[in-house]
């Protein structure tokens, strides 16, 4: 589906040329308020029968977040249509009160853009508010993923957004839209690796398609096949890549920084193209949302494309690991014992845990680059699910690292929690056969010790994290804000805020 066309308009959004007027409206104590940016509008309604907001109140409007509520305007401003999308409550003041209101504005942007498909165009007094949110959330809220729907998806998504420039700079203006843009499509980019079903994007065709997307962006493209991984010693990759009749892959995409980055970054995503748990093979009931379990792939290969769009002044390395999971004659089985990249064994006790061996070897790879900083997000575990919900990502590693990726989570509107690695979880993955084990005896804590297990394969001294997005990589209830059904996209605009802060800080 092409995206919408944006442009950054001036004048009043009462005589702004569109089909619909967007606005917006805050709860308040009393009632639904008229959030900044529209006050041309109301004054363009009058004071007649209570005005625009008694009209919006007749109308139902309360301004809670993601409220849409449609009035004709009945020649009262140039667009025939208003929409009036609710932020909920102004948020308390504090260190993240920016960060809450760019949110607000990013679902409700996405919000009116998912109800106005069909419409050929519209102008929005959100970016008055927040531009690069406004930007943001209207671009995620129109994707829609139609590749497989021989009739197509009913109405066209919102044709085009006219975004009114809040006050400042033209030219900073327009770059905060352009980064705002490059940001949304990076999303839109892991979002549709995410959606493809797995018949169609399993190790090979991701390879393929992450050579592509590499390629198109100018990057430095290293793909590995299996017997390549077999020289190389990647026994992680080739143990829970071995039951598919679809050998594995890796991955890697480099992006120099330009002339002079300002450090150097590794990347590393994982990839399991379907996850059937293998032998120790996953209950029946919603195993196809296992087609989400490559989302960390998707994410690291959007986001050092998106770095080489930004020309940020960073050296980013991409290493994604690509497997399929399957029981078959050839699959791993509990009990055997894995050589894995580095020299490391790791004693196999249940193959459902696939995950954090294939990163085992991508971390040990991506840290021979000698990076700064070692980034690495996957849908790892259903304890962080457990623990933080559908939409929190979990973050583990280096104190300092975790808490400026939380930070940066926070910062981005994505959300993140920073998490512990006890020491005393370390002794319940000993083997009694290999240097570890790749579960511990119990089930408490899980999502920790999938943690403490990658520690392991991080060379000392390096600053690193790992971001566990089971639950927020994947939606599989209702469309909100700018999130449709399916792959989100999470945690790309972290990432990619966290590359932005170290291109500014280092």
């Amino acid at each position: 589906m092409p995206d919408p066309a944006f442009a950054l308009v001036t004048g009043s959004a009462a005589t702004a040329d569109a089909d619909t007027l967007i606005i917006g409206l805050r709860a308040g104590e009393d009632g639904p308020v008229l959030a900044d940016g529209a006050g041309d509008v109301a004054e363009a309604f009058g004071t007649d029968d209570g005005g625009l907001l008694g009209l919006l109140t007749l109308a139902g409007a309360s301004g809670k977040a993601d409220e849409v509520v449609r009035l004709p305007t009945r020649g009262a401003v140039t667009a025939p249509l208003l929409v009036a999308v609710g932020l909920g409550a102004a948020p308390d003041q504090g260190e993240f009160t920016a960060a809450a209101v760019a949110e607000q504005v990013r679902r409700a942007a996405g919000a009116a853009s998912r109800a106005l498909a069909g419409t050929a165009s519209a102008v929005s007094t959100l970016s008055r508010i927040d531009l690069a949110a406004a930007a943001e959330g209207g671009l995620l809220g129109t994707y829609t993923f139609t590749a497989y729907k021989s009739g197509g998806n009913g109405k066209s998504p919102l044709g085009r957004l006219d975004l009114l420039a809040p006050e400042g700079d033209d030219t900073a203006n327009r770059a905060t839209l352009t980064r705002a843009l490059a940001v949304g499509g990076a999303v839109r980019t892991a979002r549709d690796l995410i959606n493809t079903p797995p018949n169609d994007l399993f190790p090979a065709s991701f390879a393929d398609r992450a050579a592509s997307i590499g390629a198109g962006a100018g990057l430095e493209v290293e793909v590995l096949d299996e017997r390549q991984l077999a020289d190389g010693g990647y026994g992680g990759v080739l143990g829970v890549g071995g039951g598919s009749s679809r050998p594995p892959r890796l991955v890697r995409l480099r992006w120099a920084g330009g002339d002079s980055p300002r450090a150097k970054v590794a990347l590393v995503g994982k990839g399991v193209t379907f996850d059937t748990g293998g032998i120790s093979i996953k209950p029946a009931a919603n195993m196809d949302h296992m087609t989400s379990d490559m989302s960390g792939a998707a994410a690291v290969i959007a986001t050092v494309a998106l770095a080489a769009e930004l020309r940020l002044p960073v050296e980013v390395i991409a290493t994604a690991p690509m497997v399929e999971n399957m029981p078959s004659g050839t699959a791993y089985r509990p009990g055997d014992v894995l050589s894995m990249y580095g020299g490391k064994t790791v004693e196999v006790l249940n193959t459902d845990a696939e995950g954090r061996l294939i990163l085992a070897d991508a971390i040990v790879r991506a840290g021979e680059d000698s990076p700064d900083y070692l980034i690495e997000t996957s849908t790892l575990t259903g304890a962080q699910i457990v623990a933080l919900g559908t939409r929190t990502a979990g973050i583990m590693g280096s104190d300092d690292l975790r808490d400026r990726v939380a930070r940066q989570a926070r910062l981005s509107g994505e959300g993140g929690w920073p998490m512990p690695l006890p020491e005393e979880l370390r002794g319940d993955l000993d083997s009694r056969l290999a240097d570890l084990a790749n579960i511990t005896n119990h089930r408490w804590g899980g999502m920790l010790a999938a943690g403490i297990f990658l520690r392991e394969f991080v060379p000392a001294g390096l600053s690193w994290a790992h971001v566990d997005i089971a639950g927020p990589s994947f939606n599989t209830g209702a469309p909100w804000g700018y999130t449709g059904k399916g792959g989100t996209g999470v945690p790309v605009r972290t990432l990619a805020a966290l590359l932005i802060d170290i291109a500014e800080n280092g």
